[in-house]
């Protein structure tokens, strides 16, 4: 199957600009072209596209992952340093989920402090709770 660079923008939510930029950076080695010069992709590029933006959203830069590409076009000689960066990427996320975790921990407890002040009619009532009298779920929060 092939689709336009239209298509494949509005399937995988990154613009076209963005697609033309990752092709102009030779990450779509193989990338068709029609008769016209326009961009044909097939499902191999799709697939490229979807680890693209998930090492993208890992915080990885461009530059690193046109080498893990790069890497995947050399086969089974590279195989190690393409377990060894996914390995390292999961460290990564496991860091950055982390982190998100303590953000929320904070806004849920900040929810709870908001609305028991909110229903109390003053912020005064949730200055003076003592610890015992803040719900579990949330005492372990407090700032």
């Amino acid at each position: 199957m092939s689709y336009s660079i239209g298509e494949v923008s509005q399937t995988t939510n990154i613009p076209i600009s963005t697609l033309r930029y990752y092709d102009r950076e030779g990450m779509f080695p193989k990338l068709a072209r029609s008769n016209g010069g326009i961009r044909v992709f097939s499902e191999k590029e799709v697939a490229t596209i979807k680890v693209i933006d998930c090492l993208k959203n890992t915080g990885m830069p461009i530059k690193d992952i046109k080498n893990f590409l790069d890497w995947g076009e050399e086969g089974d000689a590279s195989l190690q340093k393409r377990q060894q960066l996914f390995h390292e990427r999961l460290e990564e996320v496991t860091k950055q989920m982390a982190a998100l975790q303590e953000t929320m921990n904070t806004i849920k407890y900040k929810c709870w402090y908001y609305d028991t002040a909110m229903a109390a009619g003053t912020e005064a009532v949730v200055k003076e709770l003592p610890l015992e009298e803040i719900p579990e779920e949330v005492r372990a929060y407090k700032l």
